[in-house]
């Protein structure tokens, strides 16, 4: 069977990153048409170069491309208030739409946590960068014992930080924490970003804080060490920077937490990184790298949905 034919709505970093993804490692979509509204964009005249219809006049201009009845899925990289207006046409033809931009308009995707359970939706969000590569840890904590609170900090480079980033810090923190809950199954979730302004740029670092009870340090250990190499299926350069490290708290030495109580059970410290794949964007920029990666993950998911509906029984 054909392969699913996708566009892509924004020619930016994030947008022609995502591009490069998907010409570079073609799985199971096929980039009909990418989308700007720039016609000098550099993202634009790499699309031509690759062969790939483009239009710098927005999704009307998309409409108009001879493609555009056969795509099935669309990835949007523009913004918020834009992603809204495009969300309505798109699904009004028919189109799933996946949603890089801080609208939220559907649920919140983290492919190996609960993308399997979303093939259906019309509109998928991908969080934020700091969700894509924290939740997949509170969800490995959270699948072997309860996890009452998790708390992640992401570190990227200043130079990844774009001003839409900038702009809206206080939408990532409440973004990311509200995932945090939602996907990775966290009671309390709290999230915090900060923007390293070190040179050499360096890649993007993340903590995850978890307090829980349930599992024991062997079976968080092993279900953090397997949810990494699921992220790894598709954004090689996640690791681990260190063995995970818990701290036990118990009857005789129970942790008090302002706002929460006394708490009793197992504190868990993750430390990871992101090294970008380079493929448009600086492999310092790990944070900007996982989000199109995990888009691309995502819709690979939605093209194996659609290709197998389509398929006679």
């Amino acid at each position: 069977m054909a392969r699913v034919k996708a566009a892509i709505i924004g020619s930016g970093n994030i947008g022609t990153d995502l591009m490069m993804k998907m010409i570079k490692y073609p799985q199971n979509m096929e980039l009909a048409a990418v989308v700007g509204i720039d016609a000098a964009s550099e993202g634009l005249a790499m699309a031509r170069q690759h062969g790939i219809a483009t239009t710098h006049e927005g999704l009307e201009g998309l409409k108009k491309l001879p493609c555009y009845p056969e795509i099935g899925i669309a990835f949007d990289a523009t913004s918020a208030y834009a992603h809204k207006v495009h969300d309505e046409a798109l699904r009004a033809d028919g189109i799933q739409v996946v949603d890089l931009t801080p609208a939220a308009i559907g649920p919140f995707i983290v492919p190996p946590v609960n993308m399997r359970a979303n093939l259906d939706a019309p509109n998928v969000n991908m969080v934020t960068c700091g969700g894509q590569a924290t939740i997949p840890m509170v969800a490995a904590v959270s699948r072997v014992g309860k996890v009452h609170y998790a708390e992640i900090v992401a570190s990227v480079s200043s130079r990844s930080a774009g001003p839409g980033t900038r702009a809206n810090i206080d939408e990532f923190t409440r973004t990311t924490s509200r995932a945090i809950e939602a996907v990775g199954g966290a009671t309390k979730g709290k999230a915090i970003i900060i923007l390293n302004p070190a040179e050499p740029p360096m890649i993007m670092r993340d903590t995850v804080f978890t307090l829980s009870e349930g599992g024991d340090e062997d079976a968080i250990r092993q279900s953090v060490q397997d949810m990494v190499a699921e992220v790894q299926k598709y954004v090689p350069g996640y690791r681990l920077k260190q063995e995970v490290q818990f701290e036990r708290f118990g009857d005789n030495n129970p942790l008090k937490i302002p706002g929460m109580g006394v708490f009793t059970g197992i504190k868990t410290m993750i430390l990871l990184e992101v090294e970008g794949a380079g493929d448009y964007l600086p492999s310092y920029s790990g944070n900007l790298d996982i989000m199109t990666a995990a888009a691309k993950a995502t819709g690979e998911l939605l093209a194996e949905r659609r290709m197998a509906a389509a398929t006679p029984a």
